[in-house]
């Protein structure tokens, strides 16, 4: 859970992430606690440019330079609080039709969390997962068409046991996590422990954290400046798609969502070059939620399946890492070693 959040910190095109699991499980506090974590926000996300018939006006947005916002999406939403409306009260004092921004507005350079997303009605959940992939909200309203950016990392959060999302729209987020409760008595202890002393002074609490999470926004900043040099290779990218295949996944958004998320994962690790264990890594994360199930069969990943597809691929990728050797003219034969010892 906590590393889906990073690589979504780091990089938020991979698409947000859902974090299933039973209640008691720290999935509001662990998306709560990713805005703490998040660099300050630069001039751009101070304000947003909206276009309305064509006419472009900058509207500041209320925060200060040193947060970025953490918005959450009430279960009963309506559709004008979510992508905005037309300010009646102006309307009716100035004659002048203007648009009052939503709560997309609002998570524009932040974080927008929603607590029992499997709980919304699905045409809320498209909104917000078209605008999370376009990073633009459009609306129509009135005769007046406004649209502006929207771009935000989405976390969502639900139960299993309250029901499910439908297919289509659990493709649509970008990565999903399984989380379950701590059996461990020590664990639970400190859990226990560290809960009390928040509650017994808040602020020597934050204070004994400050440097821990300093260090870990600093590591943030870095792997995003890290993320454009980083590169993947042919053979890895046809791994990405042979997985996706074999695991029978629909459409191509599982190929995209894993090729993005092994580029960030590298840069996470602070390298250049995306591996093997980056691309596992990747399918564990991007394909828990869009594997095609037999009836009956319980959701996850199976990892021996996954095992069994990278070794399958092996023997192909090292094949072809020699052709390529050889078609550049390397007769090295160190290095053609070093591949097929990889």
């Amino acid at each position: 859970m906590q590393l889906a959040l990073l690589l979504n910190a780091i990089n938020p095109a991979i698409g947000g992430v859902l974090i299933r699991g039973q209640k008691g499980t720290a999935k509001s506090t662990a998306a709560r606690a990713l805005a703490a974590l998040l660099p300050p926000p630069d001039a751009a996300e101070l304000t947003i440019e909206m276009r309305t018939n064509g006419r472009v006006e900058s509207i500041p947005l209320s925060r200060t330079t040193s947060t970025l916002p953490f918005v959450e999406l009430p279960v009963g939403a309506s559709d004008d609080r979510v992508v905005g409306t037309l300010d009646i009260e102006h309307a009716l004092q100035a004659g002048q039709r203007r648009f009052e921004p939503g709560l997309l507005a609002q998570a524009h350079g932040g974080i927008l969390y929603v607590d029992e997303v499997n709980l919304l009605a699905d045409h809320i959940v498209d909104v917000l997962l078209d605008a999370a992939a376009s990073g633009v909200n459009t609306v129509e309203r009135e005769g007046i068409s406004v649209s502006h950016p929207a771009r935000f990392i989405l976390v969502g959060t639900m139960n299993p046991e309250e029901g499910d999302l439908r297919p289509q729209l659990l493709d649509r987020f970008g990565l999903a996590v399984e989380v379950s409760g701590q059996p461990e008595p020590p664990v639970r202890a400190e859990v226990v422990r560290r809960r009390m002393a928040y509650e017994a002074n808040p602020t020597e609490f934050y204070a004994r954290f400050a440097q821990p999470e300093e260090l870990l926004r600093q590591r943030i900043i870095k792997a995003r400046s890290l993320l454009p040099q980083v590169t993947l290779s042919e053979g890895l990218l046809e791994l990405i798609t042979h997985i996706c295949a074999g695991s029978r996944v629909d459409g191509l958004r599982a190929d995209i969502t894993m090729y993005k998320t092994a580029l960030t994962m590298a840069a996470w690790e602070d390298r250049r070059q995306v591996t093997v264990e980056d691309v596992r890594r990747s399918a564990e994360l991007a394909l828990l939620h869009r594997r095609r199930r037999q009836p009956f069969e319980e959701p996850g990943l199976d990892q021996q399946q996954l095992d069994d597809l990278i070794q399958q691929h092996a023997p192909q990728h090292r094949s072809r890492g020699v052709e390529e050797q050889r078609s550049r003219g390397d007769k090295d034969s160190g290095d053609t070693d070093d591949l097929e010892d990889e």
